[in-house]
């Protein structure tokens, strides 16, 4: 059983609210546009971290962290990008690789809007954690929070961390 925090689009910002949840987490996903690696590094010095780089990230993210993520925790095969869309409109690329070899859980940023949808065409659980940034034309700052336990998530909650200005 692991204790997920998902987040995304920080886009340079890291607050004491945010790292009081990633004290919590068993392991941090971050779901792009991380802006300044100080983001990333501070997350690292408290929980196992798995990232991928957005549109905004610099050559130094991109060093660091790949465009996709797809990996094994517990039973769940995850698949982290950071541009994906949601279902019915994913990008092309995105659409073709669900088609033939689904995972179980696709998560992806970029869009700042909060989503947990659930693809029947697909049989994926989309999540998008909306943004944890000060960045950006979102109102309220969120993150998500959930347990895989074996091939199942449970207890998924949503985290609002306080308005974007």
């Amino acid at each position: 059983m692991k204790k997920i925090l998902l987040l995304s689009d920080t886009h340079s910002h890291v607050d004491d609210i945010i790292l009081k949840y990633v004290a919590q987490a068993d392991e941090v996903w971050h779901a792009g546009d991380i802006g300044n690696l100080e983001v990333t590094d501070a997350i690292k010095k408290l929980k196992p971290l798995r990232a991928v780089y957005g549109n905004i990230d610099d050559a130094q993210a991109r060093l660091e962290f790949p465009l996709h993520q797809r990996f094994l925790c517990e039973d769940m095969d995850v698949w982290i990008t950071h541009i994906g869309g949601y279902p019915g409109k994913y990008s092309a690329a995105i659409k073709s690789v669900l088609a033939t070899n689904p995972p179980k859980l696709f998560i992806c940023g970029h869009s700042h809007i909060l989503k947990v949808m659930f693809d029947k065409h697909f049989q994926v659980l989309h999540l998008n954690p909306g943004a944890a940034g000060k960045s950006g034309f979102h109102q309220m700052r969120t993150m998500l929070r959930f347990v895989i336990d074996g091939a199942a998530i449970k207890d998924m909650e949503i985290i609002e961390l306080g308005k974007r200005g």
